[in-house]
């Protein structure tokens, strides 16, 4: 039960990482990436700093790995995701990141040699369903009217990046401390995004950052998706595996959906919440499932 409370705790910070990523979308999006990992970089480093010095030689040893884990989880998915916000509307990101799950299932099947009942696949697809369901309030035959561009393809790369993440998480997490293996994950993130963030300062000039709204949402963005969440999720994969710990990613258009009802004051259709209904369902047939595999 522990485990699946940080499922959830997951998909509200990541909602939450939607609305304020697209309300930022004013800002390019290598300074925000950047910007959220060096944040979480401050927070970690008082908790992380002894483990990851002593854990020094398994870094070394193990760099291939944890390289692997901080280009597609923290590098990668954060540039994707808020490039994609640039272009694209929050429904598509939302529609496309509803795919992860089902991509991860895939991966996990294919390269872990995960087994999967024919429940949890069914579980997983109607969990899918519900999302793209919430997202397009019930017109699930209207996907090709939604406009699609660049930043759609900018999202399928984001929903990619987390799916191998995830694989990375169940492969080869277990062999480095939990916080010390963040901490290091987002020191290399600003090293590697550093000269990015440069060479865009010096094609579009250096934003302005002068507002404190831009401050909170990226302090936000640094402590709570970066840190909190990610740490929660890792953990959360190591006791549920990654195709499990990835299924709860189907509730994040129901995240984001009552994160705009009370945030942003919109309204809430009969038709999403059928759609939450279904993804609430979906989930719990996979998790389910799971405990009675585990039982037998």
């Amino acid at each position: 039960m522990r485990a699946y409370l940080m499922c959830i705790l997951v998909v509200v910070f990541y909602s939450g990482n939607i609305l304020v990523g697209k309300a930022l979308d004013d800002l390019p999006p290598f300074t925000i990436a950047f910007l959220r990992v060096a944040i979480a970089f401050v927070v970690l480093l008082p908790v992380g700093y002894r483990g990851a010095r002593q854990a020094a030689p398994l870094f070394r040893q193990h760099f291939k790995p944890l390289l692997f884990m901080t280009v597609t989880g923290v590098a990668a998915f954060t540039t994707f995701l808020y490039a994609a916000l640039q272009f694209t509307s929050a429904t598509n990101v939302s529609v496309l990141e509803a795919a992860i799950p089902a991509v991860t299932v895939a991966l996990s099947a294919w390269l872990l040699r995960e087994k999967l009942r024919w429940i949890q696949l069914f579980g997983v697809a109607l969990s899918l369903f519900g999302s793209v369901w919430v997202v397009l309030e019930g017109q699930v035959f209207q996907l090709g009217d939604l406009g699609w561009n660049a930043g759609d393809a900018l999202m399928i790369g984001a929903v990619a990046s987390w799916a191998l993440y995830s694989i990375g998480v169940r492969k080869y997490l277990h062999l480095f401390p939990s916080y010390g293996s963040v901490l290091v994950m987002t020191g290399l993130s600003v090293l590697m995004l550093l000269p990015f963030v440069v060479g865009e300062w010096l094609i579009l000039g250096v934003p302005d950052l002068g507002s404190s709204g831009h401050w909170w949402g990226l302090v936000y963005l640094g402590v709570f998706p970066s840190v909190v969440a990610l740490i929660l999720y890792n953990r959360a994969v190591a006791i549920l595996g990654a195709s499990q710990a990835s299924v709860y990613l189907n509730f994040l258009p129901v995240g984001t959906m009552l994160g705009a009802y009370f945030l942003l004051g919109e309204t809430i259709t009969g038709m999403q919440i059928l759609g939450a209904g279904l993804v609430i369902a979906g989930v719990l047939f996979t998790t389910r499932a799971r405990r009675a595999t585990a039982g037998s």
